[in-house]
């Protein structure tokens, strides 16, 4: 789909803006937010944007730019573009702590579980 050339009135251009980004916040779940991604993203749309995540998040993990070139299959252009776009935009920061924390919360689930399985055991 191509943008059009001519101009949206601005009030309605941020009406619709308000929409897209109240129908993100109110998403529940994976299913819910996979359902929403492939309704309105094409394949190829989808895969850019976790390719991108994808990016900031191994930098952060410390990974290198050849690891994440031949991993992600991306140009060290591309690696170089978004770990500026990842230290100045406040969305990959948002969306890195989001990864950080279902990361850490899966973590202590287990520990959890494994305290209360050894328990089960006594």
């Amino acid at each position: 789909m191509q943008v059009s050339k001519k101009k949206i009135n601005p009030k309605i251009k941020k009406q619709l803006a308000d929409f897209l980004h109240q129908v993100i916040v109110d998403i529940k779940n994976t299913t819910e937010a996979k359902s929403f991604l492939e309704s309105f993203l094409g394949e190829n749309e989808q895969e850019i944007m976790a390719r991108r995540l994808g990016i900031a998040y191994f930098l952060e993990k410390g990974k290198t730019y050849t690891w994440i070139k031949e991993n992600l299959a991306v140009s060290s252009t591309t690696v170089a573009s978004i770990a500026r776009e990842a230290k100045k935009k406040e969305g990959f920061k948002i969306a890195l702590q989001k990864i950080y924390a279902d990361e850490w919360a899966e973590k202590w689930a287990e520990k959890i579980k494994q305290i209360f399985a050894k328990k089960d055991k006594k």
